[in-house]
């Protein structure tokens, strides 16, 4: 059974930075896609990022390109999303996610597989 554990959130002032983490068990990252979503309170869950497995094709959402990057270590089998210039609108539990194969259209019900989430709060 895929497992995925998250850490990293907290809180942050805007403009400020933060790196989450997704740990990866009982899989290798080669043969999943992982993505990352976000869902505000009230709000839809809505993707942020996606890297797909073998090949490492990465996706972003385009309200945060250029500002979010996500990566993976394959040795600590562990996907990473950095977080750069925060603002309070980006205030959400962040969940990572993974399936087989490539990210594909990402959508959040592509995947099956999902942490337990991680709040994150942008706030002065």
């Amino acid at each position: 059974q895929v497992q995925l554990a998250e850490s990293g959130g907290g809180l942050v002032q805007p403009g400020g930075s933060l790196r989450l983490s997704c740990a990866a068990s009982r899989f290798t990252l080669d043969d999943y896609a992982i993505a990352w979503f976000r869902q505000a309170t009230g709000k839809e869950r809505e993707g942020v990022s996606c890297i797909s497995g073998r090949v490492g094709i990465t996706y972003y959402a385009d309200f945060v390109k250029g500002r979010f990057t996500i990566s993976r270590d394959n040795a600590k089998n562990t996907v990473y999303l950095q977080m750069n210039s925060l603002n309070p609108e980006e205030t959400a539990v962040y969940y990572c996610a993974t399936k087989p194969g490539l990210c594909g259209g990402w959508r959040p019900t592509d995947f099956d597989s999902w942490g337990q989430g991680n709040q994150v709060t942008v706030s002065s």
